[in-house]
This record gives C-alpha cells, structure tokens and sequence, in this order.
C-alpha cells in the first residue's frame, strides 16, 4: 500500500473479530494505522486474536461482551475511550450466526436469535455512535450483509430472514446519515473461506447439511479467499463506496435476480430439492465440529474441504478433525 491510508489514526470498533473475516478486516484496519477494538463472546478466542495482531502499525485492544446484552454498547464505547482513548468514528457490524437446514427442522427461536445479533444489535451499536459522529460532521459504518441479504438461499432462513433486515437497515440508513458526513458501506458477500462452517449450527440431517455446506464454503470456484476479502471491504471504506458485492457468483445471483426473479426463484426451488430432507427424527442445533466429526477423516467431504479447515486454523476458528 502506497502512501498512508486516509484510516490512519481513526477509531474502529470491530464486532465478532475474535476470529474469521471479522479479525481479517480487524488486522487490515490495524495494518493502515487504525485503532481497533476487537469484540467478541469468547475472551480465549481475543486473547489469541490480540497476539496475532501485535506488531501492527494500529493499536488494538479487545472486550469480551455479548451483543445481545442491550448494555453491550455503552460498555464497548466506554472501553475504546478508556483502552484507545478516542470516541469510535469506524464501526463494523460484522458479528453472525449461521444455522443451516430445512425450515421444517429450524423453530422460532433460532429466527429470533439471528434477528437479534444480526438486526438488533447492529442498529443498537449504530445508534450508540451516531451522537459523537454526528457532533463530528463524519464517521463511517459497515455492514456485513450477505448475498443472502438479496437472494434468499433455501435452508439458510434464519440467516436469510436476518440478512435481508440487515441490508434494509444499512441501505435505509446511509440514505438517512449522509446529511451528516455519515458513510455506510453495506456488504454483500459469497461464501467466503473463513473456516467458518465449523462454527455454524446444523438442523435436520445434521451430518449432510455439514457436508454441501462446508464444501461449498471450501471450494475455490465457489467461494473466497477470506483475506482477499478483507482487504476489498477495507479499501471499500477508504473509498466510501455505499455498496460492495463480493464473489463473481453473487454478483451473477443478484443481477439475474434483478433482471428474471420469477425464474431465479424457480431455480432456488429447484436447489431446494436437491439439498437434505429433515428426515424422520430431525436433529436441532448440532455444532459444526460436531457434524464434522460424523465424515471420516480421508473421506470425501474431508477431503473437498481441505481449504476451508486449513483457513479456520489460520483465522482463530474452531478446529474440526
């Protein structure tokens, strides 16, 4: 990178960047000079992201803390003055919940967690920043949205539901802040290779919806180099683009879905009944290194998604055998 980044010496608050894209995105902040506030549930799991991010230009500190606790904002704001010592004039709503499977076997609570860490507790962080970047004429949110957020991929409801909110939200609010030298970045990505998989929640037929899922998300044809990614969302930010799609193939989902939604539909229906059944005795909430563990080492799918457990080991995830 050439010349300082119009970052340097901002304040940045990153949610769920223990680990995965979200401590990606944290490292390329800190790499242009950005203070950053790590966050997330797990305080091993920041511990270990702190140490990775040692040595970069940017300081960085961490907070555990739930952002379903409503309190979460005030306590994450309060600890970037004390830690960084300057009000927050960067946040990235990046904290998700993948849980995969049949509508039949999902209930309504899992569409209500999602909705809560995805939707509500995005909008709570946004609405805690907003007086301190209002009083300074500037500051800059990011949403991580999904293709999900445009395209309503089967067995993914819960994200799906979520998602859609989310883009609604960050599409309604950057119309709504610009007046105030406010930017917000809404995010549309693929399936990227974070190594995620092994931490998403699986339904139904646990072990076969493990099996498309986390090949999918491992497969260099079809998804993305979590890196890569990080490093596009953050040079996104210094543009002050409004909207970034990420993946050639969710850049071909949303504009056929623009141009011939009844036939796109007719093509997710079609996806649908190729994927699982519920079968007779669905199984609810099954982790991801738990469903990981149902495929043989050696196997196909451990095979398929060599790429995926090589990623999570180098982006904080949880490990899969």
């Amino acid at each position: 990178m050439n010349g300082e980044s119009v970052l340097a010496g901002r304040t940045a608050l990153v949610t769920g960047s223990s680990r995965g894209l979200g401590l990606l995105i944290a490292g390329e902040l800190a790499n242009r000079g950005c203070r950053v506030m790590l966050c997330g549930r797990d305080e091993l799991a920041l511990e270990r992201a702190v140490r990775d991010l040692r040595g970069r230009p940017g300081d960085v500190a961490a907070t555990a803390c739930d952002l379903a606790d409503p309190q979460a904002p005030s306590r994450l704001l309060t600890a970037a003055r004390d830690r960084l010592g300057a009000d927050v004039d960067l946040l990235v709503n990046n904290a998700g919940l993948i849980q995969v499977g049949p509508v039949s076997a999902m209930q309504e609570q899992d569409f209500r967690r999602a909705h809560e860490l995805m939707v509500m507790a995005p909008l709570r962080l946004v609405q805690a920043v907003l007086p301190s970047m209002r009083a300074r004429g500037a500051g800059s949110v990011v949403m991580i949205a999904s293709i999900g957020g445009r395209i309503p991929a089967p067995h993914l409801l819960p994200y799906v539901a979520a998602k859609f909110a989310l883009t609604g939200l960050s599409e309604g609010l950057g119309a709504e802040l610009a007046q105030y030298g406010i930017r917000v970045t809404t995010v549309l990505p693929g399936l990227m290779r974070t190594g995620s998989h092994t931490a998403a929640e699986f339904a139904g037929r646990a072990g076969s919806e493990y099996a498309w899922f986390a090949t999918a998300a491992s497969l260099p044809l079809v998804s993305m180099d979590a890196g890569r990614a990080a490093r596009r969302i953050v040079r996104a930010v210094e543009d002050g683009r409004r909207e970034l799609v990420l993946t050639p193939l969710a850049k071909a989902a949303v504009l056929a879905h623009g141009i011939a939604p009844a036939t796109t539909d007719r093509l997710l229906g079609l996806t649908a009944r190729l994927l699982p059944s519920a079968g007779g005795a669905p199984e609810h909430g099954v982790p991801g290194v738990r469903a990981a563990a149902r495929h043989r080492r050696g196997g196909p799918v451990h095979r398929l998604t060599v790429l995926g457990r090589r990623a999570g080991r180098a982006h904080n995830e949880p490990t899969a055998s």
